[in-house]
């Protein structure tokens, strides 16, 4: 077991090396550690899925006796029928119905999971007995409310409609900064991660 987890260790810092020596230049062993990464990560969310969800959700069933499941199965054989020059349209059959019903449910998700939780999150009081609290909501709904007007374009953004606009660009702007240096510091956590890894477990100079 220790060798094995040597031998492990030893891997992971030779791959972490390999990705960081992009940052010289494009080389054999960055592209090396690419398509290793790459290539394991699809065999692995293709074993996730024959056990997770082609055997439990079709294959099991269908054995026991359901056979209602044939038609979602020769759908997805259809989608095969990409291979061919001959027969690949059939696959738009399976393909239209895929996308049909990922839309319908996608837009009950997002209304109910994304729109009306925003809505009721935005519901909020102006004045709630505390000055910070109330500043804040305060921001928050001149924030929702100068942002929509941005986004309000059957009127031209002059007068009291531009003013609303421009403010909206602030408090738009102060949003995607903000996310955007969220995006720089979980970034900066991972590299962290992978030097701690390094000079801790690879290494040891460090405890």
């Amino acid at each position: 077991m220790a060798s094995a987890g040597l031998i492990g260790t030893w891997l992971a810092a030779g791959l972490t090396l390999c990705i960081f020596s992009f940052l010289y230049r494009d080389n054999p062993f960055y592209k090396f550690a690419e398509h290793l990464y790459v290539g394991v990560s699809a065999g692995y969310w293709a074993c996730l899925e024959y056990h997770n969800v082609f055997r439990p959700n079709l294959w099991d069933p269908l054995v026991r006796g359901d056979l209602i499941l044939l038609i979602p199965f020769a759908l997805g054989l259809l989608l095969f029928s990409r291979f061919t020059n001959k027969l690949f349209w059939l696959s738009r059959w399976a393909m239209a119905l895929i996308i049909g019903i990922f839309a319908g449910i996608a837009i009950i998700g997002y209304g109910t999971g994304d729109l009306i939780l925003q809505i009721h999150a935005n519901l909020l009081p102006l004045w709630t007995g505390n000055w910070l609290e109330s500043m804040n909501n305060f921001l928050l709904t001149i924030g929702v409310i100068t942002g929509l007007i941005y986004f309000f374009f059957s009127k031209e953004h002059k007068g009291a409609v531009g003013s609303g606009a421009r403010i909206g660009i602030w408090f738009l702007m102060i949003s995607f900064g903000a996310s955007f240096g969220y995006t720089v510091m979980s970034r900066m956590s991972l590299l962290i991660g992978r030097v701690y890894f390094l000079l801790g477990e690879w290494l040891h100079l460090i405890q």
